[in-house]
């Protein structure tokens, strides 16, 4: 029999993936209790009970996109010997995830640059700490493909995962604005010119 706590945890699971499904749609600042409460069939009051304030709604959202995004590309990518190997792990991976995911409901890191670009506050923080977790993870994995070998020795790795991260930008608007079904497609080839640049002969 499923016990009052486990109610409580999946009303609240279910609370933060309706507010995630939202949010990737139309924006952060579209979020309200009273919206997601009347999407669940919940009270509003039964929605801050379990989640406290809209902002905290705003806070739960962003965690919990930073960690599936993590489960799905990284972590299966550290199965994969250090190096050039990951790293392209690491590539399928996000791409899989674009084709998967990201291309029909959008992406919480793209969308989210954008709408808080020119703001201020605790929400602009945390977000920006998940991005910047997210890249130091894949500069990690440069400097491990450089230290390796299998890149030139005179790699800029920031300038590697600044090439990288700006391809998945600009795909996202491919797949999503523009429409394109072959947009991961070009996007793996776009990869596979940029890393030819860096790699050892």
């Amino acid at each position: 029999m499923e016990t009052r706590t486990e109610r409580s945890e999946a009303t609240l699971a279910a609370i933060v993936d309706t507010a995630l499904d939202m949010a990737v749609a139309d924006g952060l600042n579209s979020l309200s209790l009273g919206e997601v409460a009347k999407r669940l069939g919940l009270s509003k009051s039964g929605v801050f009970s379990r989640i406290g304030s809209r902002e905290a709604l705003q806070k739960a959202v962003i965690d919990e996109y930073a960690k599936r995004f993590l489960q799905d590309v990284f972590v299966p990518a550290m199965r994969e010997p250090r190096g050039l190997p990951r790293l392209n792990t690491i590539m399928q991976l996000w791409l899989q995830r674009v084709r998967e995911v990201e291309s029909r409901t959008g992406c919480l890191y793209s969308s989210g640059a954008f709408e808080f670009d020119d703001c201020e506050g605790p929400l602009r923080d945390l977000l920006l700490e998940h991005v910047l977790h997210w890249r130091s993870s894949l500069r990690r994995t440069v400097d491990q493909a450089l230290e390796a070998g299998h890149l030139r020795p005179d790699t800029d790795p920031e300038q590697l995962v600044f090439e990288l991260d700006g391809l998945f930008v600009a795909l996202m608007r491919e797949a999503r604005f523009l429409r394109d079904p072959r947009a991961c497609d070009r996007a793996w080839t776009a990869y596979e010119r940029i890393i030819r640049a860096f790699t050892t002969p």
